[in-house]
């Protein structure tokens, strides 16, 4: 068998685990963060939305907030199915036998981050759904939606790798969609336009990457944007060979991976 063929069937061995392991756990992996959106619509977009009025002159409220609601469904559970998935492996020390077999670096990166990035778009096609109870969309540039989703869940994907790969206890793994994760998405302009700030607050959000996925997503389904979308993809795109490039070195070198 050639190598290639070998690091094929590992990858699809690695991310057929991974989707096996969304599936059988659904109620925790599915259910939950379509309960929370739909919370968010009713609350947000149907009682506070109804006094807010049209943004951009053209959207209702609930019209704008659901690509922002959308994307943090898919960032957030793209992180912490992989922060969970591959903490669990240094847990229950299956991830060394991983290290030492013949499967390249690369090959475990892509499994885990495309199973996380395959959960993300599940809840998003989830959420998106139950917005459609809420009010009408016309997605006016489907590869921009595309692309921006998809960018979107593996840069966090990548995250959470990261972040599971240096994290010492289960506590670790629930620091970061605390403290940084969920801040940041809050002032990423899922429920406001960035317009609405005064200086410096509006220059001080250009600095928030997840500013950019929201807006470009947003670009993709309304057609609007408070930043150049060609800017937001190069940002993403600059995410994903960063936190990449720093996932495979430390992977490689087995940095807090080996007892």
């Amino acid at each position: 068998m050639s190598q290639s063929s070998a690091n094929l069937i590992a990858l699809k061995t690695v991310v057929h685990r991974e989707i096996m392991r969304i599936l059988r756990i659904w109620t925790q992996t599915l259910i939950p963060p379509a309960i929370t959106m739909t919370l968010y619509f009713v609350i947000f977009g149907t009682l506070i939305g109804s006094r807010i009025g049209s943004i951009s002159g053209h959207f209702t409220y609930m019209q704008f907030i659901v690509p922002g609601l959308v994307m943090m469904a898919i960032i957030t559970n793209s992180y912490g199915n992989i922060t969970s998935s591959f903490f669990g492996a240094k847990f229950g020390r299956y991830v060394e036998e991983m290290l030492v077999s013949p499967m390249p670096a690369w090959v475990m990166l892509t499994g885990y981050v495309l199973g996380a990035t395959v959960r993300g778009l599940a809840v998003g096609v989830i959420v998106l759904g139950i917005a459609l109870f809420f009010t009408s969309l016309d997605i006016q540039h489907p590869l921009i939606t595309a692309g921006s989703v998809v960018l979107g869940a593996v840069i966090f994907s990548l995250a959470g790798f990261i972040n599971a790969v240096f994290a010492k206890k289960f506590d670790d793994i629930a620091l970061v969609p605390t403290f940084i994760l969920t801040p940041l998405t809050y002032l990423g302009g899922v429920f406001y336009s960035i317009n609405m700030l005064g200086e410096p607050w509006r220059t001080l959000s250009k600095a928030n990457p997840i500013l950019y996925m929201v807006n470009a997503f947003r670009y993709g389904v309304l057609g609007i944007s408070d930043v150049n979308v060609a800017w937001s993809f190069v940002v993403m795109i600059g995410f994903v060979v960063l936190l990449g490039g720093f996932s495979l070195w430390v992977l490689k070198r087995g940095i807090g991976l080996r007892s």
